[in-house]
Protein backbone atom coordinates (compact mmCIF):
# COMPACT_ATOMS: atom_id res chain seq x y z
CA UNK A 1 0.00 0.00 0.00
CA UNK A 2 1.26 3.48 -0.85
CA UNK A 3 0.11 6.34 1.34
CA UNK A 4 0.66 9.98 0.42
CA UNK A 5 0.95 12.55 3.18
CA UNK A 6 1.07 16.25 2.36
CA UNK A 7 3.89 18.43 3.68
CA UNK A 8 5.74 21.45 2.29
CA UNK A 9 7.81 19.14 0.12
CA UNK A 10 6.36 15.97 -1.39
CA UNK A 11 6.27 13.25 1.25
CA UNK A 12 5.48 9.75 0.14
CA UNK A 13 5.23 6.76 2.45
CA UNK A 14 6.04 3.46 0.78
CA UNK A 15 4.76 0.59 2.84
CA UNK A 16 5.70 0.82 6.50
CA UNK A 17 8.77 2.99 5.92
CA UNK A 18 8.34 6.67 5.00
CA UNK A 19 10.38 8.25 2.22
CA UNK A 20 10.43 11.90 1.13
CA UNK A 21 12.28 14.14 -1.30
CA UNK A 22 12.95 17.81 -1.94
CA UNK A 23 14.44 19.48 -4.96
CA UNK A 24 16.23 19.89 -7.08
CA UNK A 25 16.71 23.58 -6.42
CA UNK A 26 18.90 25.91 -8.44
CA UNK A 27 20.84 28.91 -7.29
CA UNK A 28 18.47 31.66 -6.28
CA UNK A 29 15.37 29.47 -6.09
CA UNK A 30 15.98 28.17 -2.58
CA UNK A 31 18.27 28.69 0.36
CA UNK A 32 16.07 31.31 1.96
CA UNK A 33 14.93 28.71 4.44
CA UNK A 34 17.14 30.02 7.20
CA UNK A 35 20.70 29.52 8.27
CA UNK A 36 22.10 26.59 10.15
CA UNK A 37 19.25 26.32 12.61
CA UNK A 38 19.42 24.51 15.91
CA UNK A 39 20.18 21.02 14.65
CA UNK A 40 21.02 18.60 17.41
CA UNK A 41 24.28 16.73 16.94
CA UNK A 42 24.37 13.23 18.36
CA UNK A 43 27.67 11.56 19.21
CA UNK A 44 28.49 8.04 18.12
CA UNK A 45 26.97 8.13 14.65
CA UNK A 46 30.25 7.57 12.78
CA UNK A 47 30.51 3.84 13.34
CA UNK A 48 32.06 1.38 10.90
CA UNK A 49 28.51 0.14 10.20
CA UNK A 50 27.27 3.63 9.29
CA UNK A 51 30.36 4.28 7.17
CA UNK A 52 29.71 1.00 5.34
CA UNK A 53 26.05 1.96 4.77
CA UNK A 54 27.11 5.34 3.33
CA UNK A 55 29.60 3.66 1.00
CA UNK A 56 26.94 1.20 -0.17
CA UNK A 57 24.48 4.02 -0.88
CA UNK A 58 27.12 5.87 -2.92
CA UNK A 59 27.88 2.71 -4.90
CA UNK A 60 24.19 2.02 -5.57
CA UNK A 61 23.51 5.64 -6.54
CA UNK A 62 26.38 5.57 -9.02
CA UNK A 63 25.23 2.24 -10.46
CA UNK A 64 21.77 3.73 -11.12
CA UNK A 65 23.31 6.89 -12.58
CA UNK A 66 25.56 4.87 -14.90
CA UNK A 67 22.52 2.96 -16.16
CA UNK A 68 20.87 6.30 -16.93
CA UNK A 69 23.93 7.75 -18.68
CA UNK A 70 24.94 10.14 -15.87
CA UNK A 71 28.43 10.60 -14.52
CA UNK A 72 29.03 9.29 -11.00
CA UNK A 73 28.65 11.59 -8.01
CA UNK A 74 31.58 11.96 -5.64
CA UNK A 75 31.29 11.92 -1.88
CA UNK A 76 31.48 15.39 -0.34
CA UNK A 77 32.31 16.02 3.32
CA UNK A 78 30.17 19.17 3.69
CA UNK A 79 27.12 17.49 2.12
CA UNK A 80 27.70 14.45 4.34
CA UNK A 81 27.88 16.71 7.39
CA UNK A 82 24.57 18.38 6.44
CA UNK A 83 22.93 15.01 5.75
CA UNK A 84 24.19 13.42 8.96
CA UNK A 85 23.11 16.39 11.07
CA UNK A 86 19.62 16.16 9.57
CA UNK A 87 19.34 12.40 10.17
CA UNK A 88 20.56 12.92 13.75
CA UNK A 89 18.11 15.78 14.25
CA UNK A 90 15.12 13.80 12.94
CA UNK A 91 15.99 10.95 15.34
CA UNK A 92 16.64 13.22 18.34
CA UNK A 93 13.58 15.44 17.92
CA UNK A 94 11.27 12.70 16.59
CA UNK A 95 10.17 14.26 13.31
CA UNK A 96 10.29 13.23 9.65
CA UNK A 97 10.40 16.18 7.29
CA UNK A 98 12.74 18.21 5.12
CA UNK A 99 12.11 21.24 7.32
CA UNK A 100 13.08 20.81 10.97
CA UNK A 101 10.92 22.04 13.87
CA UNK A 102 13.03 25.22 13.97
CA UNK A 103 12.05 25.99 10.37
CA UNK A 104 15.39 25.18 8.72
CA UNK A 105 15.24 23.34 5.40
CA UNK A 106 17.80 21.63 3.18
CA UNK A 107 19.31 24.79 1.69
CA UNK A 108 19.99 26.31 5.11
CA UNK A 109 21.49 23.08 6.45
CA UNK A 110 23.70 22.57 3.41
CA UNK A 111 24.96 26.16 3.57
CA UNK A 112 25.54 25.93 7.34
CA UNK A 113 27.78 22.91 6.70
CA UNK A 114 29.92 25.11 4.44
CA UNK A 115 28.71 23.94 1.02
CA UNK A 116 28.21 26.64 -1.61
CA UNK A 117 25.82 25.23 -4.18
CA UNK A 118 24.51 26.04 -7.63
CA UNK A 119 21.86 23.32 -7.27
CA UNK A 120 20.88 20.77 -4.63
CA UNK A 121 18.31 18.10 -3.83
CA UNK A 122 17.46 16.02 -0.80
CA UNK A 123 15.94 12.58 -0.22
CA UNK A 124 14.97 11.35 3.23
CA UNK A 125 13.71 7.99 4.44
CA UNK A 126 13.04 6.21 7.70
CA UNK A 127 12.91 2.58 8.69
CA UNK A 128 14.71 0.81 5.85
CA UNK A 129 17.28 -1.51 7.41
CA UNK A 130 19.88 -1.49 4.62
CA UNK A 131 21.32 0.61 1.83
CA UNK A 132 19.75 -1.67 -0.76
CA UNK A 133 16.30 -1.38 0.88
CA UNK A 134 16.38 2.41 1.06
CA UNK A 135 17.66 2.70 -2.51
CA UNK A 136 14.94 0.33 -3.76
CA UNK A 137 12.33 2.54 -2.11
CA UNK A 138 13.79 5.75 -3.49
CA UNK A 139 14.04 4.29 -7.00
CA UNK A 140 10.33 3.33 -6.92
CA UNK A 141 9.36 6.93 -6.18
CA UNK A 142 9.47 9.32 -9.17
CA UNK A 143 10.66 12.34 -7.13
CA UNK A 144 13.44 10.47 -5.34
CA UNK A 145 14.51 8.76 -8.53
CA UNK A 146 14.65 12.16 -10.26
CA UNK A 147 17.10 13.41 -7.62
CA UNK A 148 19.25 10.28 -7.87
CA UNK A 149 19.33 10.44 -11.68
CA UNK A 150 19.74 14.21 -11.98
CA UNK A 151 22.90 14.48 -14.10
CA UNK A 152 23.43 18.07 -12.88
CA UNK A 153 24.36 16.76 -9.45
CA UNK A 154 28.06 15.99 -9.07
CA UNK A 155 28.39 15.40 -5.33
CA UNK A 156 26.58 13.47 -2.61
CA UNK A 157 26.54 13.29 1.16
CA UNK A 158 24.62 10.57 2.98
CA UNK A 159 23.52 10.62 6.61
CA UNK A 160 22.42 7.53 8.51
CA UNK A 161 21.32 7.47 12.14
CA UNK A 162 20.63 4.12 13.73
CA UNK A 163 18.00 3.74 16.45
CA UNK A 164 14.96 1.80 17.57
CA UNK A 165 12.59 3.78 15.32
CA UNK A 166 15.07 4.15 12.46
CA UNK A 167 17.35 4.14 10.72
CA UNK A 168 16.88 7.71 9.51
CA UNK A 169 18.41 8.33 6.07
CA UNK A 170 19.26 11.61 4.35
CA UNK A 171 20.81 12.09 0.92
CA UNK A 172 22.03 15.60 0.06
CA UNK A 173 22.94 15.98 -3.60
CA UNK A 174 24.65 19.07 -4.95
CA UNK A 175 26.73 20.81 -7.53
CA UNK A 176 29.09 23.50 -6.27
CA UNK A 177 28.62 27.17 -7.11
Amino acid sequence: MVTAVGISCALVALGPAPIAFAGPFSSGSAGSDGGGGNETEQPGTSTASVDSMRAQVLELVNRERANAGCRPVQSNVALQTAAQRHSDDMAARDFFDHVNPSGVGPGGRIEAAGYRWSTYGENIARGQDSASAVMAGWMKSPGHKANILNCAFTQLGTGVTLGSDGPWWTQNFGAPA
